[in-house]
């Protein structure tokens, strides 16, 4: 039995353990060996409990992951997988010192922490790694669209990986949430993946059949938008001048590859044919729903003015007069499609603009329950119950996870590949 052996950073409550163990076959085997959770700026920390709760303490570690790397890096140990779901920050570099480990990056933006650890483990750092995040990644910031991964991409590229990416909507591929996010896989010089990439005479032929994330989530043959060019300069040149000067519009497609800096990147669309898990077929029965969770007809008007189209004038607290217009969400929502993205404003009962309401059997509207987003998410049932936890908290939790199953079908694609 191969163990691949996986170090889960921002781990959440273990949406990446609970879907790359899952994909463990017959001869390869995913083990977790340490994780880390830290939320900054709250005293009690939820997801670090019910981490611990589930999965034990043993590789565990619930303190601030750049305080374990300046004090306790050697409690990190060497791994084979690196995975984590970082935030979406600013990425921008202060300065390259030769003196010091190279780069660094601005304080609190936690790539920085993987980009240290990989950097630090030096020969022995991980051979492949599993990162997601928001798609507008590929877009951000604003004012530089796509520097922000321009800035992740070479940093990865000078510590010896070749890289390729996908966004992946959930729905797309049967799962019961519209919930879209871009998976970031990285294979290191000397492993057969990095080797195939960079042989791969034909890119496109790689990112639409014979790719890790191809083979996990089929696209149509043709690639549009297919487009290449090199990162030039150091990261603190990227930082400063990549888009600048250029269109408003980030060179990053949905799908890319690169290798040595170079980037080959296009528009993939999905493919699919199989079964489709809908709204409505994650709902617990009626019966079984506290009735905190149902909500009274004189408070519909609330709701359905926040869901509603509106086109109204507004004034700021200094006086200055504005024109305010925005479209008509569903109401209630379609119990017979993948639901919304779940976002971490999702619990309370009160009356919401996002949070999903919807219309049971017997004509009464209701908010959805810790389970329903649970399965949404495709975790276990109650995963993220734990007495001091509440309803609106374990929302807030899954407003913030990873869809199970994509992980899944990623964790058995690399099995086989590797």
């Amino acid at each position: 039995m191969k163990i691949i052996k996986i170090v889960e950073l921002f781990a959440g409550v273990g949406g990446f353990r609970i879907g790359l163990e899952s994909a463990s076959g017959d001869k390869t085997k995913y083990e977790t060996v340490w994780a880390n959770q830290w939320e900054p700026a709250t005293t009690r920390q939820h997801a670090a409990e019910i981490y611990e709760a589930r999965f034990g303490k043993v590789g565990f570690s619930d303190r601030d992951i750049e305080a374990v790397i300046e004090d306790d890096f050697e409690t990190i140990p060497n791994h084979d997988l690196l995975v984590g779901g970082f935030p979406c920050q600013d990425y921008s570099v202060a300065s390259t010192l030769k003196r010091s480990h190279g780069l660094i990056g601005k304080k609190g933006v936690l790539f920085w922490s993987i980009y240290t650890i990989l950097k630090r483990k030096g020969k022995d750092a991980p051979d492949y790694l599993f990162l997601e995040n928001v798609d507008r990644l590929l877009k951000s910031p604003a004012k530089q669209r796509g520097k922000d991964f321009a800035v992740m991409l070479a940093s990865l590229s000078d510590l010896g990986y070749a890289i390729e990416w996908r966004v992946i909507n959930a729905a797309d591929y049967g799962m019961p949430q519209r919930r879209r996010r871009v998976f970031i896989m990285g294979y290191k010089k000397g492993t057969k993946l990095y080797n195939k990439l960079k042989k791969a005479a034909d890119t496109q032929q790689w990112m639409t059949k014979d790719g890790v994330l191809a083979d996990a989530f089929a696209v149509e043959p043709r690639i549009q938008k297919l487009h290449q060019f090199k990162l030039e300069g150091d990261e603190a040149y990227i930082t400063k001048h990549f888009s600048a000067h250029g269109p408003s519009i980030s060179p990053f497609e949905n799908a890319g590859t690169m290798v040595d800096r170079v980037v080959t990147t296009g528009k993939v669309a999905p493919i699919y044919t199989g079964s489709q898990v809908n709204l409505g077929d994650v709902l617990v029965k009626e019966k079984d729903v506290p009735e905190e969770f149902f909500i009274d007809d004189n408070k519909l008007p609330a709701w359905l003015y926040l869901k509603g189209a509106k086109k109204e004038e507004r004034k700021t607290a200094t006086g200055h007069v504005y024109h305010y217009a925005e479209g008509p969400m569903t109401f209630p929502d379609a119990l017979d499609k993948p639901s919304r993205t779940i976002i971490t404003g999702e619990g309370g009962a009160g009356a919401s603009r996002f949070k999903h309401v919807i219309k049971t059997k017997s004509g009464r509207h209701r908010r959805l329950t810790p389970i329903e987003l649970e399965r949404l998410n495709m975790f276990p049932d109650n995963h993220t119950q734990l007495p001091g936890v509440s309803d609106g908290k374990r929302a807030f939790i899954m407003g913030n996870a990873l869809v199970v199953g994509a992980i899944k079908k990623v964790g058995e694609s690399l099995r086989k590949n590797i």
